[in-house]
């Protein structure tokens, strides 16, 4: 357990102490957030706000994870570096959308195909090595079965397992890019539900079958030392967060926000919760939700808009709402979304034994 707690509080020191240094680099060179035109007219006074705050996200949850091993002098996992593989990925991804943006003083980077393209190619390659790596009890880091609370008796194979990878995956950090619209919001986000694949790390480790097998042990491989790798992601985020709320000294841009969903996705995968992901990201959900039913109602009706104004965040904005106040009531759904899906999964599949638990506790 001193192994989560050294992550998180490693990350969460370099993320709060790294990004104001950030913050100036991006200021020198002149890499500021770009405003749409058709935006909320609140949002113009944001122009020029440093982006691509995801870079000391990535770095701080990376070096607070290989440093925790380091000082503990355990070995990290092929799960774990799996995911940090895929999250390096899209966060290059998602920083060419920002560069080109920057570069050419505008709000349009690289086109939505190639962000596509890139998602589901970098996905793919992280679904189809998830399935290899067997470990000593032959367990790779990703199951080829269908998995809820656990692996269901549904197989997929490994060809339907790399495009539902890639479609998770691909879902989710857009899911999160959209959440990304105002200060803090999508952070604030990420860090609960980062949190909640602690916990669930945490109860598969405890209920393992290496440790003790019966009908309800996990068949997980290395669920703790995701944890650990959710907790440094969790520290990361929670100290980006101190100078990403509101009023925002940066933003993530799409650099954090395709790398923090692709981590989501990946923890998900590998933690064998697949599905779960949908409830536990409810808020995620919600906003890419909002954005489907404008864009079919406009086609539907002939240009009659559902919601003022699409992601979720902004029709709240266009009806009056201040901006902190938006973000604290998302912030509270998101909150609900976590605490509910977690009563459902003790209730339901992940019950800890109480023993191992104040054992765990008290470490």
């Amino acid at each position: 357990m001193k192994l989560i707690l050294i992550a998180g509080a490693l990350a969460l020191f370099l993320s709060l102490f790294g990004t104001p240094a950030l913050i100036k680099v991006l200021a020198r060179r002149g890499y500021g957030q770009m405003i749409r035109d058709d935006g909320p007219s609140t949002h113009h006074t944001k122009r020029g706000t440093p982006t691509m705050g995801g870079i000391i996200i990535i770095f701080a949850a990376l070096v607070g994870y290989l440093l925790s091993h380091l000082l503990t002098q355990s070995s990290v996992t092929v799960s774990a570096v799996l995911i940090l593989g895929l999250v390096v990925s899209l966060g290059l991804v998602g920083f060419l959308d920002d560069y080109m943006k920057v570069s050419r003083q505008n709000s349009r980077g690289i086109s939505g195909k190639q962000k596509i393209f890139g998602q589901v190619l970098f996905a793919s390659i992280f679904g189809y090595l998830g399935t290899r790596f067997p470990d000593g009890d032959g367990l790779t880091p990703i199951s080829q079965n269908l998995s809820t609370l656990r692996d269901t008796s549904i197989t997929l194979g490994v060809v339907l397992v790399v495009m539902w990878i890639a479609l998770m995956v691909t879902a989710t950090s857009n899911g999160v890019n959209l959440t990304d619209g105002l200060d803090g919001l999508a952070t604030g986000a990420s860090v609960m539900t980062f949190l909640a694949f602690v916990l669930i790390g945490v109860w598969e480790f405890g209920q393992s079958c290496a440790i003790s097998a019966s009908s309800n042990c996990y068949n997980v491989r290395d669920p703790l030392d995701l944890a650990v790798l959710a907790a440094a992601f969790a520290g990361a985020c929670t100290g980006f967060l101190w100078w990403n709320a509101s009023p925002a000294k940066i933003f993530m841009g799409d650099t954090g926000s395709l790398a923090l969903g692709g981590a989501l996705a990946g923890l998900a995968a590998s933690l064998r919760v697949q599905l779960l992901l949908i409830p536990l990201g409810g808020l995620f959900v919600i906003i890419t939700l909002s954005v489907a039913m404008q864009i079919i109602y406009f086609k539907l009706t002939g240009g009659k808009r559902l919601f003022k104004m699409a992601p979720l965040q902004h029709h709240f904005e266009l009806l009056g709402w201040g901006e902190v106040t938006i973000v604290l009531r998302f912030w509270i759904i998101a909150g609900l979304s976590v605490a509910l899906v977690l009563d459902f999964s003790i209730r339901n599949g992940l019950q800890v034994k109480a023993p191992w638990l104040m054992h765990s506790i008290h470490i």
